[in-house]
């Protein structure tokens, strides 16, 4: 009898044992994804993959478990050594590590490390590493053997493999139409985990810089302006373009929406010049930018590629230029946007989290700003590239600017489902008019002569009282709130002294950010053989165009924006209270 019992134990699987292993190689991949997720920095997808594919590692000491232990010391101490820059990069930033960050790292020079590592190391790192060492080397010494018949071993292995590798790249093979769009989605998914963050995001960083160097030689065979003049030539100015990102105006008390989202645009509406008939041509940022910042437009799509963008245009009339950007660096959708960045003198890229939905607040662009404008260039050209009220939009804002939380001004439409939604976008846009106001603040604050000017790449569909159910957008079902953005100016008072232009009657002008570069050249001063004033918002000259909307490459779907304009504005729209917000409600003040 006591020889069956001990057979009978001999027998039973050791499923101990496989949890401890599993556990000691998930520790490298886990901290980082645990932290990110206790912390609200992103979603769960990341801590989810990583879980999963630190089953892999089994493999070897399920095939060698006389080796267990020397296996799990050798691939322990690569994992440790491969998972430090995410770790470590997560408590100096609190941000997830990404290809953006192998961007930022190899694009820096020695001293700008050494600056950076001065800066943000503190006392408690060191402790932090030995701590995150030696947690790996005491799950370590709980590691012991798990023995299985060879057969059972090698079916075992085989089922991981193909669980967690074969089957997800099948499944991306057969549902994407392109060998690459399979491998990025592929790689998508392998990327949370320790040691393909590293692998995966430097062969996407070589690819998306082989790409960007290619649209940056492009750019610089473009010749300049043909019969270039400046009306302001050798004069100081600081001319600065803000640009948002998913804000619809409809949503802001600056345009009439019933609940106070922008109380600081508010208070300074008398020094702004508000446009409030403004448009884009197309939902999405990169597309959106390429025509606002080029002189590309709905029916000439391709001009960004043979004329010069406004970068170009800023630096052959004599200003230093800088790009300060909030949004990702390096992505495969981003790199229009880096190509823009690269053709400005000095850059600051403040966001490098892996994914969008992650805490990335845009107060962040203020300290670059203001060493900027202390910069003594006597003519500068400033873009700051906000993240704005892009989805997810409680990663937006900070805890204090959860203000609106209940049913208060929100229209009847709005379910008890989409309310947290709805109230999120409205916090967002909160946050966002404290950033666009407190750059300009600074701006005022700086005594620099010339303007700011704020727009939105697009807008933002949230539950809107014609398409109840709409969130997003869509451009192959568009609605207005997708397509209506903010676009205000405010002007310096010796701008205005020196420049004593009345824009009152231009503010209620149909008028598109396709064609924005000849606003914006316009105001600076700036003529040339491709400036048209009939696209110029401001000028006399100025000609209502129809506001075309849609994919320009397909010419055929384009239609004009007059179609599905909204009947009503945003201080008609039917709300459970009719009656603005009280001011003392929760948030911050003002």
């Amino acid at each position: 009898m006591t020889i069956g019992v001990k057979g009978a134990e001999d027998r039973r699987f050791d499923w101990a044992g496989l949890g401890w292993l599993f556990l000691f190689f998930w520790y490298f991949s886990g901290v980082t994804q645990f932290l990110i997720q206790v912390t609200g920095t992103s979603g769960f997808s990341g801590f989810r993959q990583a879980f999963l594919l630190s089953g892999l590692w089994l493999i070897p000491v399920l095939l060698f478990p006389a080796r267990t232990r020397a296996i799990a010391a050798v691939l322990g101490a690569l994992l440790w050594l491969a998972s430090l820059p995410a770790f470590g990069y997560f408590l100096v930033y609190s941000q997830e590590f990404s290809q953006s960050v192998i961007f930022i790292m190899f694009e820096s020079n020695v001293a700008e490390g050494s600056e950076y590592l001065t800066q943000y190391f503190a006392w408690w790192m060191v402790p932090a590493f030995l701590g995150y060492a030696l947690g790996a080397v005491l799950l370590w010494t709980r590691l012991r053997p798990v023995h299985l018949p060879r057969g059972k071993a090698m079916l075992a292995s085989l089922a991981l493999l193909a669980a967690l590798v074969g089957y997800p790249a099948v499944k991306q093979g057969l549902g994407n139409e392109t060998f690459e769009a399979a491998r990025d989605s592929f790689e998508k998914r392998m990327e949370p985990a320790v040691p393909w963050q590293l692998l995966v995001g430097y062969r996407q960083y070589r690819q998306q810089l082989a790409d960007m160097h290619d649209l940056l030689e492009g750019n610089a065979r473009i010749a300049p302006l043909a019969n270039f003049k400046d009306a302001n030539a050798g004069l100081p100015a600081t001319l600065v373009l803000v640009i948002g990102e998913s804000t619809n105006r409809q949503r802001m008390s600056l345009y009439g929406y019933p609940r106070q989202t922008t109380p600081n645009l508010d208070r300074i509406r008398d020094q702004l010049d508000v446009f409030d008939n403004v448009i884009t041509p197309r939902p999405y940022t990169i597309e959106a930018l390429q025509q606002v910042l080029t002189f590309a437009d709905e029916q000439n799509p391709n001009l960004y590629l043979t004329k010069p963008s406004l970068l170009n245009m800023m630096k052959q009339a004599g200003y230093k230029t800088y790009w300060i950007t909030n949004q990702q660096t390096l992505t495969k959708r981003n790199t229009m946007l880096t190509n823009f960045s690269k053709q400005a003198d000095e850059q600051f890229y403040l966001n490098n989290n892996r994914n969008q939905n992650a805490r990335q607040y845009d107060d962040d662009v203020l300290p670059p700003f203001e060493k900027v404008l202390a910069d003594p260039a006597p003519r500068k050209f400033i873009v700051v590239h906000l993240l704005g009220t892009h989805m997810s939009y409680q990663y937006r804002y900070p805890p204090e600017y959860d203000r609106f939380t209940d049913r208060l001004g929100v229209p009847a439409n709005v379910t008890d489902d989409q309310l947290p939604t709805y109230n999120s976008y409205d916090n967002a846009v909160l946050f966002n008019d404290h950033v666009v106001s407190s750059l300009i603040e600074k701006f005022s604050g700086s005594r620099a002569n010339g303007f700011l000017l704020y727009l939105s790449d697009h807008g933002e569909a949230v539950f809107d009282p014609e398409h109840p159910d709409v969130l997003g957008r869509n451009e192959a079902a568009p609605t207005a709130p997708m397509y209506t953005i903010p676009f205000m100016l405010w002007r310096s008072p010796q701008w205005r002294a020196e420049h004593p232009q009345e824009l009152g009657a231009c503010q209620d002008r149909p008028y598109s950010s396709s064609s924005f570069i000849h606003t914006w050249a316009d105001l600076a001063g700036l003529s040339f053989d491709d400036f048209d004033p009939s696209r110029s918002v401001v000028n006399a000259a100025f000609q209502p165009r129809p506001l075309l909307i849609g994919d320009p490459y397909q010419p055929k779907a384009l239609i004009d924006f007059s179609l599905i304009k909204p009947k009503t504005k945003a201080s008609d729209m039917e709300v459970v209270s009719g009656e603005r917000e009280a001011t003392g409600r929760k948030g911050p003040p003002g």
